[in-house]
């Protein structure tokens, strides 16, 4: 029999893991910003890289033997380059367009991730998926406006990087039937640190130590977002994470408009609204029918 009193107490603390993923994407994305300003984005992401890994390391040195035991590696070593691809021109768009814009075309990720899972996870093209497809569409079409007002470069990089996080989302679900946790973050950041390190080195300037705690937050947030993600989705089901995470677009806001003077647009709103009733409708959808 269930108890309800663990439920609402698994409730409470998938809240605040929530919060602590929220703090974690919000306080990156300033990051990111403050260090595009004198950094270019190769050696952000290998300067990120490096501090990730210096912590996941520090994890697997107090792990049990066979912790990153690794099956598939050129299914790995696909994901990871692709998913540093996704990094790299995610910081790119930070670094060009409002905050709230990047993060209303985030949002788009999970449509992605419900397209390709019908080729390449074989799962069921519902109508759900359809729904969250046609206002996902919708919604990108509203945030950029297309012919009302010029498409800006950051908004089609952040759009290139929401396609390669729902690649490397979708590969590593394939990936976690047969590889730990752990192990496909620490292969993660492995492998990424060659790659990163060619374009990164040769941009490289010497940071300032203004930079160093940026530098050092975004590799740590790299980290602390995707855990407490993890941990949220443990304790509590998905639907009910999701409309918390929404919470981000009114805070980026505020602090677009508080730290970079970024007006606030009714249609980056609108435009997100749509595409996060199309995910939630999708999941609630999904949902069900695994009640059934």
């Amino acid at each position: 029999m269930n108890n309800p009193e663990i439920s609402r107490a698994n409730l409470y603390r998938a809240i605040l893991w929530v919060f602590a993923m929220l703090f974690s994407f919000l306080t990156m994305a300033v990051a990111a910003r403050e260090l595009s300003d004198t950094i270019s984005p190769f050696q952000i992401v290998l300067m990120r890289t490096i501090v990730a890994l210096s912590i996941v390391s520090a994890i697997v040195l107090r792990s049990q033997p066979g912790a990153i035991a690794i099956h598939r590696p050129k299914l790995h070593m696909f994901r990871n380059f692709i998913h540093y691809f996704g990094n790299l021109t995610w910081i790119i768009g930070v670094g060009l367009i409002p905050l709230a814009q990047v993060f209303a075309l985030e949002f788009t990720m999970p449509i992605w991730v419900a397209m390709m899972a019908v080729f390449f996870l074989d799962e069921k093209m519902t109508f759900g998926k359809i729904v969250a497809i046609v206002l996902g569409f919708i919604g990108v079409l509203i945030v950029l406006r297309p012919g009302l007002v010029p498409i800006e470069l950051g908004s089609l990089f952040v759009l290139i990087a929401s396609f390669a996080f729902a690649i490397a989302f979708v590969s590593g679900k394939s990936l976690s039937k047969d590889n730990a946790s752990l192990a496909i973050i620490f292969w993660m950041f492995a492998m990424q640190l060659p790659i990163s390190a060619i374009g990164g080195i040769y941009v490289w300037t010497t940071p300032e130590w203004a930079d160093l705690p940026w530098i050092l937050w975004i590799g740590v947030t790299a980290l602390t977002a995707h855990y407490s993600m993890v941990r949220a989705l443990a304790l509590a089901d998905v639907t009910l994470i999701l409309p918390i995470d929404f919470i981000r677009m009114p805070l980026i806001a505020v602090i677009g408009y508080m730290f970079y003077a970024e007006p606030f647009s009714i249609w980056i709103f609108v435009g997100a609204g749509l595409i996060f009733a199309g995910n939630y409708y999708n999941i609630h959808q999904e949902h069900k029918g695994m009640q059934k």
